[in-house]
C-alpha cells in the first residue's frame, strides 16, 4: 500500500485523485491546493484530507507525491518532496526551463528517491502495443513515424498565455513519443507554425496554433508531426510507424464501434472528444507503472532525465519556427 499526498486540485488533480481511489495498492492522504476550499472539496468526498504542503510533506506517513500543480510550481514541488525522502510522481513538464529540470534533477539524485515524469500516451493500450510490436521485429528497421496531434478546441486564453506556448504545452507529448518510437534521439527539428484557428492566440497568447514538424535522426531516420487546436470532428490522436518490413499504424478511439450504411454513406462515430475520455486508460496504466516501480524499487519508465531531452526538442522547435531553418538539437 503506497499513501500519497496530491497537489493540484483542478481538472487534471481530480482525474489522478479518482484513479487512486479506485486502486487496493494506494491511499489517499491528502489533498494540497493553493486554494485551500477546492482542496478540501476533492479531498472530503474522497476520504482524505486538505492540507498545507508543509503538513503533506512533514508528514512521514505519506510515501509519494503525485504532482498535478500549474506547472510553473512542478519543479519546486519536486525539489521539495525530494527533500522530504518523497517518491515523485509529476505531470509533465518538470519545468519550462532547463535550469529548472536540472535543480529537480540533481535534487531527486543527491536524495536517491525515484521520480516519474507523466508522459501518458506511451501508456496507452494501442501505443504501447504498438511499441512493442515495433521492438519485436514486426516491421524490421524504423525508417518513419508520423504522428497526428489535434485538439478539438482551443483552451482559455488565459490558460495558453501562461503555457509556454503550443511546444511546450502540447507537442511535448509528440516528442516524448518520437523517441520513444524512433528508438533514438532526433539531433536536428524542423518545425513552421501558424495562426489559423484564432487570431488572439497571437494578439493575446503570442503563441501559435497549428504547426508542422519534421525531426531527423543521426541515421537518417524522421519523423513528422501534425498539431493543430482545432479539429471539429474530435480529438484526433494516431501513429504510424514504417519500417523495411511493413507499416504499423494505430488509430483514433471512437466511443463505440457501432456505423450506419446507407445508400449515401457509410458513418461511424466521431473520436472521443476530449483527453481525459481518449486516455482514460493510459491515465491509469501511468499511475500503475509508477506504483509498480515504487513498490518494487525498479527505475521509473519514465524518469526526469526523459523531460530535460524533451525540452531540449521544444526550445529547437521554437527556433525553428522563428528562424524557418533547420535547427540542431542541442547536447548540453
Amino acid at each position: 500500500m503506497i499513501t500519497f499526498a496530491l497537489f493540484g486540485a483542478g481538472r487534471i488533480g481530480r482525474m489522478h485523485a479518482e484513479n487512486l481511489v479506485r486502486r487496493n495498492d494506494a491511499k489517499l492522504l491528502y489533498v494540497v491546493d493553493t486554494k485551500p476550499e477546492a482542496a478540501r472539496a476533492l479531498a472530503q468526498p474522497l476520504g482524505a484530507r486538505q492540507a498545507t504542503e508543509a503538513e503533506a510533506l512533514g508528514d512521514p506517513a505519506v510515501q509519494a507525491v503525485l504532482i498535478a500543480s500549474s506547472t510553473g510550481s512542478h519543479a519546486d514541488l519536486s525539489v521539495a518532496a525530494a527533500q522530504a525522502g518523497k517518491a515523485i510522481f509529476c505531470e509533465k513538464p518538470v519545468d519550462l526551463t532547463l535550469a529548472k529540470v536540472d535543480k529537480c534533477i540533481a535534487a531527486v539524485k543527491k536524495a536517491k528517491v525515484p521520480m516519474f515524469v507523466g508522459f501518458n500516451r506511451r501508456f496507452d493500450p494501442s501505443f504501447r502495443s504498438l511499441k512493442q510490436r515495433v521492438d519485436a521485429g514486426a516491421i524490421g528497421k524504423v525508417e518513419q513515424v508520423i504522428i497526428t496531434n489535434r485538439d478539438p478546441g482551443l483552451p482559455e486564453m488565459r490558460f495558453l498565455a501562461t503555457s509556454g506556448g503550443l511546444f511546450l504545452d502540447f507537442t511535448i507529448h509528440d516528442f516524448d513519443m518520437a523517441r520513444w518510437l524512433l528508438g533514438e534521439e532526433p539531433v536536428e527539428v524542423y518545425a513552421r507554425g501558424a495562426v489559423l484557428v484564432d487570431p488572439r492566440v497571437r494578439t493575446e497568447g503570442n503563441d501559435i496554433d497549428t504547426a508542422m514538424l519534421l525531426l531527423r535522426t543521426a541515421t537518417g531516420k524522421m519523423c513528422q508531426i501534425s498539431n493543430t487546436r482545432r479539429a471539429v470532428y474530435g480529438y484526433d490522436q494516431r501513429i504510424e510507424v514504417f519500417g523495411s518490413k511493413g507499416m504499423l499504424r494505430a488509430g483514433n478511439v471512437t466511443p463505440t464501434t457501432v456505423e450506419r450504411s446507407g445508400a449515401d454513406s457509410t458513418c461511424g462515430d466521431n473520436p472521443w472528444p476530449s483527453f481525459q475520455t481518449r486516455y482514460a486508460a493510459a491515465y491509469a496504466a501511468e499511475l500503475s507503472s509508477f506504483i509498480n516501480s515504487v513498490e518494487r524499487r525498479k527505475p521509473s519508465e519514465v524518469p526526469p532525465e526523459d523531460s530535460r531531452r524533451v525540452l531540449l526538442l521544444c526550445e529547437a522547435a521554437k527556433k525553428s519556427a522563428t528562424t524557418g531553418q533547420p535547427v540542431k538539437v542541442s547536447k548540453n
